[in-house]
């Protein structure tokens, strides 16, 4: 059984991304049409674990052995076991603990688009901010058989955050701005 430690958020975390999102484009080249820091520690004043989600977005992801070792050379580790087949999944660990995870997802895909609307939904809309905290401070303060189980019992909440996500975007014109790397 794990519990899950929540961090008021951190600048640094920002330039934690910059500095392995650097090494990727380095390493990927133009082969990464987008490299994003989504997630919550890519969302200023919500506290988070302290653990920096990095989406590589690429226009396919075959052939996977050039792709893998670049990412690979970064430091990060891959998971064949990653149960979603429309991306391919990175962690990247440091003094024995977890400092990034890394979503190689194809350009267009859903899930792609939908971390980064919610991202920019949630900078935006301190009260959509402040109700996805409220979960997550409450069920970090369960104890869970795998960190997995606590990412899925967030689902509700950020399914309903999408949903009024793709509410606000709409009258905005919202699309994603400019990679972040």
């Amino acid at each position: 059984m794990i519990t899950v430690h929540l961090e008021p958020y951190d600048p640094a975390w920002g330039q934690r991304f910059s500095k392995l999102a650097a090494r990727l484009r380095e390493a990927l080249g133009e082969r990464a049409l987008r490299i994003d820091h989504i997630g919550s520690t890519s969302v200023p004043g919500i506290a988070a674990k302290p653990i920096v989600d990095v989406q590589v977005a690429v226009t396919g992801l075959d052939p996977f052995v050039p792709l893998r070792d670049a990412v690979e050379s970064c430091g990060y580790r891959y998971h064949a076991d990653n149960d979603d087949v429309r991306k391919r999944y990175f962690t990247l660990d440091a003094d024995g603990a977890r400092v990034s995870n890394l979503h190689c997802r194809r350009w267009g895909e859903f899930s792609a688009q939908a971390a980064l609307l919610l991202r920019d939904y949630l900078r935006a809309e301190p009260e959509a901010r402040g109700r996805y905290e409220a979960t997550k401070r409450e069920l970090a303060g369960r104890t869970w058989p795998t960190i997995d189980h606590y990412a899925d019992a967030k689902g509700d909440t950020i399914w309903a955050l999408l949903r009024e996500a793709d509410e606000w975007a709409q009258p905005l014109g919202w699309h994603p701005g400019p990679s972040d790397a």
